[in-house]
């Protein structure tokens, strides 16, 4: 089967992609899933908070949500629906660490649930950080000049 010929194949037994839907979803869902954070923001300087300590907190708030509610299987279900819109970096990145841990915790705690939690989030948090030490050096060196 030629290259041509499998892309007709393909076009002719996978079902077409509903865009208009997808997009609106995942704009709506990433949409509220910020407004929610912006709505913890002016909570938690309501409470005194400074800003950059109403900032951390709206982060803790955020990912502790994506994370409880990945537990409790009902993430997906939203992803299902919202399509990207779930991906919103702090929500996206809680969801990809507890759902390898949530996969493999039949297999202990150690091995399982703490070994796997970091399977997708290890190289992005490896790579974040060495990327922020040659930034850091970067600067430092750049500012010595």
């Amino acid at each position: 089967m030629t290259a041509k010929e499998y892309n007709e194949f393909n076009k002719r037994i996978s079902p077409p992609s509903p865009s208009f839907k997808n997009i609106s979803m995942a704009f709506l869902t990433g949409g509220t899933v910020c407004v929610l954070g912006q709505v913890l923001f002016r909570l938690y300087q309501r409470l005194g908070l400074s800003n950059s300590d109403a900032y951390t907190w709206v982060s803790i708030t955020l990912v502790f949500l994506a994370a409880l509610l990945t537990g409790l299987n009902v993430f997906d279900k939203i992803a299902k629906v919202a399509g990207a819109g779930t991906l919103v970096p702090i929500t996206g990145f809680a969801n990809a660490m507890v759902s390898p841990a949530m996969e493999f915790k039949s297999e202990g705690l150690v091995l399982g649930l703490g070994a796997k939690m970091f399977t997708v989030a290890g190289p992005v948090l490896v790579y974040g950080i060495s990327a922020g030490i040659v930034y850091g050096l970067v600067l430092v060196a750049a500012n010595a000049l």
